[in-house]
């Protein structure tokens, strides 16, 4: 595994807060010209160091801010279990983040909805309908306090 240094450090930085930011612009933040910067960049996109560029959305606003997360408890659980349950996961559009985790619930999946009536409809017709599922429980988003995007550097 590479080394990254403070150079490399602060250009992963700056895109954390602006991924828009011109290769002109980025350099011009972190002291060094174009061209150098231009060849870290894309040494740490292969390196795999910034998987992609994306778009920060107002859930809101897009009528999905009832934020929902659903702990899940598989039936029974081995490594065919787990990969399709993973992939029909991967394939349901309000599932926005899905984590497996350990304690008394194999998976956490964060779930966003217009409302409760929407969250109760998928709970039955879509979760209800993945034939490993064993339980679930809801916990139900009031406020959102923090919400970072970035990896702290």
């Amino acid at each position: 595994m590479e080394t990254l240094d403070r150079t490399d450090i602060r250009i992963l930085q700056t895109l954390q807060e602006n991924a828009r930011l011109t290769t002109k612009e980025l350099a011009a933040r972190v002291n060094l010209s174009t061209t150098p910067v231009f060849e870290r960049l894309r040494r740490l996109e292969r390196g795999g160091y910034i998987k992609k560029y994306v778009a920060v959305l107002d859930a809101g606003k897009l009528n999905r801010g009832f934020v929902v997360f659903c702990s899940v408890k598989l039936r029974r659980l081995n490594y065919d279990i787990a990969a399709e349950f993973t992939d029909i996961v991967r394939g349901i559009p309000e599932v926005t983040e899905c984590y497996n985790i350990s304690g008394e619930y194999d998976y956490l999946l964060k779930i966003h909805a217009p409302d409760m009536k929407y969250y109760q409809a998928f709970i039955l017709n879509v979760l209800g309908r993945i034939e490993s599922l064993g339980s679930l429980t809801s916990t139900f988003v009031m406020d959102e306090v923090k919400h970072d995007y970035g990896v702290p550097l």
